[in-house]
């Protein structure tokens, strides 16, 4: 069911609603036109029901601190959704694994650039030599060679589609391939060495890579087609460093502000992190598990999506002003509300990325 990543563009370019709500920024309860938050909460409520939007996570983030947790829908289709909410996230799983190898780079107990086949080699590769050049660096910003999924082969083998270095192309495989080198070198799961370096001193107690059915069966949104029939529930019982991250808008929220606020890697490593690896299109580059949107004047927004049968997610920070936007989707075409959202919380700053991504 993993896709590859969320095509920003074309969703930013699909018809939305015309008239957006203008409201000044840093303003929590009335707009400029004297317009309520609470009336424009309803008013996006209705606009959902129009476009057949089952729910959608929102967090806002002003100043380096959440200004705004919010679940617009029905859980289950029935009762209010909460506001610890679990989300199936997709490919912003990507972005904590990324953290994760990130603090080991800050701490000294792993390398960017080492190679990775001194820890693990995949067996589908072991012959072919370029399984010396992949490394850390190369994993997170997708300059692997590898395909995104190894089953979309025909042979549903792993291979190098070009050499590792060469050139972007967006791969689940590689981060994959990256999780089991690590957990080769330290001996540990995934799953265990993100709660130790990550969760736990976060207070992300909402936020797993596998699915705990006593904790998330209750509070879990259930993905949908664009018809509204539900999917079944992804249930992963092994971390899957691309995919599949289980976490509500506040957890994630709270995981955004401590990547901007500078407070889980080191000055050295959180540069090399926002700092373009590899251009992806005019404005944009991948660095090191994010996207960067050059956004002019020295601004740059750190971003990443997330799409797979049932979600569609997105975030943008901004590391100098430390505003941002997180948007969790259970539908196939939740991507609907991304432009109308930012545009709304981030104005000029969000006009800028749909320029970026639709020119």
């Amino acid at each position: 069911m993993k896709k590859s990543i969320l095509c920003l563009s074309m969703c930013l370019m699909m018809p939305f609603v015309a008239a957006q709500t203008e409201k000044k920024q840093g303003e929590q309860h009335q707009s400029s036109n004297g317009i309520s938050r609470d009336d424009n909460d309803k008013a996006f409520e209705q606009w959902m029901k129009e476009n057949k939007i089952p729910m959608v996570g929102l967090g806002i983030i002003k100043n380096g601190k959440t200004e705004k947790v919010k679940i617009y829908g029905a859980l289950h289709g029935k009762s209010p959704a909460p506001e610890n909410t679990l989300f199936n996230v997709a490919s912003l799983t990507k972005p904590v694994t990324a953290i994760v190898a990130l603090k080991l780079v800050s701490s000294g107990k792993w390398n960017l650039d080492e190679p990775l086949s001194n820890y693990w080699t995949d067996p589908d590769i072991v012959q072919d030599p370029r399984n010396k050049k992949l490394t850390t660096r190369l994993v997170l910003s997708h300059q692997t060679g590898f395909p995104n999924w190894r089953w979309m082969n025909p042979d549903k083998k792993l291979n190098f589609q070009f050499d590792p270095g060469t050139k972007y192309q967006y791969s689940g495989e590689g981060f994959e391939y990256l999780r089991k080198a690590m957990e080769k070198k330290f001996n540990t799961t995934l799953d265990k060495l993100a709660e130790e370096l990550i969760f736990k001193s976060l207070k992300m107690k909402d936020t797993s890579y596998l699915w705990d059915e006593k904790k998330d069966a209750l509070r879990f949104s259930e993905g949908y087609d664009k018809e509204g029939k539900m999917y079944p529930t992804v249930k992963t019982s092994t971390a899957n460093a691309a995919d599949d991250l289980i976490t509500t808008v506040t957890d994630y929220s709270r995981f955004l502000i401590s990547v901007m606020n500078g407070e889980v890697l080191s000055k050295k490593v959180f540069n090399e992190m926002k700092t373009g690896q590899v251009v992806t299109k005019k404005g944009k580059s991948f660095g090191l598990g994010f996207e960067i949107y050059d956004l002019g004047d020295g601004q740059i927004a750190l971003s990443h999506g997330g799409a797979d049968q049932g979600v569609q997610t997105i975030f943008f920070i901004l590391p100098k002003t430390k505003d941002g936007i997180v948007i969790f989707t259970n539908v196939d075409d939740g991507y609907k509300v991304y432009e109308k959202l930012l545009t709304e919380y981030l104005g000029d700053y969000g006009r800028k990325v749909v320029e970026i991504e639709t020119k």
